[in-house]
């Protein structure tokens, strides 16, 4: 039986960061999220977000967050609470995560979106993209966010998704478990609770509850009750 191949943001992810959840709703899907990141963070910026303090023009954090003194932060930017920013990890702006994440040694983050709890902890390169709670990405992992032509990225799923977008890295959705030194290619979609050995190139959608193998290897995840 052929595995649906979800894409949604409502089959995706379940937001419950306060401030993230208008994004999310206007959103049907994820990459729609994208254009309208450094929007939003304007008017966090303006609002204010209870519990947050201004930690320079353009940045506010969230109480009980760890930055390393060797860690750049670009305005604008949103830090959850309890995040760690570890040594050398640049934020380039547009960048708002939820609580407890971990943005890991010389690893890079540009425009995207990140829920509660995601890991990318390891020399990972994040750019456009929206990562799900509890999201990991092994170390050396990396979100491509231009293709080769500088086309438009089309989402290849069970049908042809046109964003009209020249930049989407990786859309990962909830729990989505990517290994160590894997390329999420362009628009790549990867569903709830799918797991990816390492070394893989990732294209297309992968479905929920899943393990890729390699790139055309996928079988259903056995769960043990």
């Amino acid at each position: 039986m052929a595995l649906s191949k979800l894409v949604k943001t409502k089959d995706l992810y379940e937001c419950q960061t306060p401030y993230l959840t208008e994004l999310f709703d206007g959103a049907e899907y994820p990459w729609e999220m994208l254009p309208k990141i450094k929007e939003h963070i304007a008017k966090l910026l303006e609002s204010g977000i209870p519990g947050f303090t201004l930690l320079k023009e353009g940045v506010l954090v969230g109480e009980n967050v760890t930055i390393a003194p060797t860690a750049t932060i670009e305005a604008p930017a949103i830090i959850g609470s309890g995040t760690e920013i570890r040594p050398g990890a640049y934020l380039r702006g547009n960048v708002i995560c939820g609580e407890n994440c971990v943005l890991g040694n010389s690893s890079e983050f540009k425009n995207c979106v990140l829920l509660n709890k995601v890991q990318a902890p390891h020399y990972n390169y994040v750019g456009d993209s929206v990562l799900g709670n509890f999201a990991h990405m092994g170390a050396g992992s990396i979100c491509s966010n231009l293709k080769s032509d500088n086309k438009a990225v089309v989402i290849h799923g069970d049908e042809e998704y046109e964003t009209g977008l020249r930049k989407i890295g990786g859309i990962l959705a909830d729990h989505a478990d990517v290994g160590c030194g894997c390329v999420v290619n362009p628009g790549t979609v990867i569903g709830k609770n799918t797991s990816i050995y390492p070394l893989t190139a990732l294209r297309g959608v992968y479905p929920a509850d899943s393990i890729v193998k390699d790139a055309k290897t996928v079988v259903k995840r056995i769960v043990k009750e």
